[in-house]
């Protein structure tokens, strides 16, 4: 063989080598649809539904409020959940909120963190979702395929817990829409950061139906530039 045809056969290899790797990506993504690394937003291409808007990404925003640094409140008329640095200085982030009769609002605190968390469907949303012909567990350990997601805040009023949490979710399809029971869904990515930064006894503050949350100002105006270049 000489050296036209040893160079012809070595690039119709490569070229196959090149070809051949994303099929077999795509068969291992197809046979391991649940099993997706922690803390990604990435989905297997089979389950996949959309892209999360940019808008939802985490952003770091100049936010006019009188609420103390430290304090996160959840926007939920607009999909966001800021957490007050100081003057001016917020970070926002995209979430997913109650579908339509489960929203709600109110004046919560942070009384339990846990990662990885198992998740216990009440029993309203078991009977709920039986009425359909889908069977909830009465337990689920925390895990890639639990809904809870990589993290989760329990939200307790008057220290007794609301059932309403502010967490993770294997579905990041779903942020920027209306579809749960009430939780407050965020990317895994985002709700990590979140935990590492909100302690117990952080204050929520809900907006939404029934304006519960009573008086509360705070004026997203835009993303903050410098902060965004420079950090800090």
């Amino acid at each position: 063989m000489n050296r036209r045809d040893l160079l012809a056969s070595a690039m119709g290899m490569a070229a196959l080598a090149v070809i051949s790797v994303p099929s077999a990506q795509a068969v291992t993504l197809a046979d391991k649809a649940l099993n997706v690394p922690a803390g990604t937003d990435v989905q297997p291409v089979a389950i996949q539904k959309k892209q999360v808007e940019e808008k939802y990404k985490r952003r770091v925003v100049r936010l006019s409020t009188s609420e103390t640094p430290g304090t996160i409140i959840v926007d939920t008329n607009n999909k966001f959940l800021y957490f007050v640095e100081g003057k001016n200085r917020a970070t926002r982030y995209g979430i997913g909120v109650g579908r339509d009769g489960f929203g709600w609002s109110g004046v919560v605190k942070v009384g339990r963190k846990a990662e990885w968390p198992t998740w216990t469907p009440p029993a309203e949303m078991r009977r709920r979702e039986a009425a359909k012909g889908r069977i909830l567990p009465a337990v689920q350990m925390g895990g890639e395929d639990n809904p809870l997601g990589a993290r989760a805040l329990y939200l307790y009023q008057g220290g007794r817990d609301t059932i309403f949490r502010i967490h993770g979710t294997n579905q990041p399809w779903t942020i920027g829409l209306n579809m749960s029971s009430g939780c407050i869904r965020m990317m895994n990515k985002d709700v990590e950061h979140l935990y590492a930064r909100a302690d117990i006894g952080t204050k929520v503050i809900v907006v939404g139906p029934g304006n519960k949350q009573g008086n509360v100002s705070f004026n997203d105006r835009g993303i903050d530039i410098l902060r965004t270049i420079f950090g800090g």
